[in-house]
């Protein structure tokens, strides 16, 4: 379990990545951060918003409509 935890369920893009984005600010290197939302558009713009940015997606779990990301802060 990661110290840093965000729920971005509900939310729809651009929300979920403009709402990582923010919580990864405030984090440092190394760091770990675990992400929840629903918006299945996520699937796509989060692991895309990590390659960009280059922070490590370690981990996406479908569990029937709700995603979950854990992101290595880079």
């Amino acid at each position: 379990m990661s110290d840093h935890y965000i729920n971005a369920s509900g939310l729809l893009c651009p929300l979920p990545v403009i709402r990582t984005q923010d919580a990864i600010k405030r984090l440092n290197t190394g760091d770990v951060l675990d992400v929840q939302a629903t918006d299945p558009g996520t699937l796509l713009d989060i692991p895309a918003w990590c390659r960009v940015h280059g922070h490590d997606l370690i981990r996406v779990k479908d569990e029937k409509h709700t995603f979950r990301f854990r992101i290595r802060v880079c």
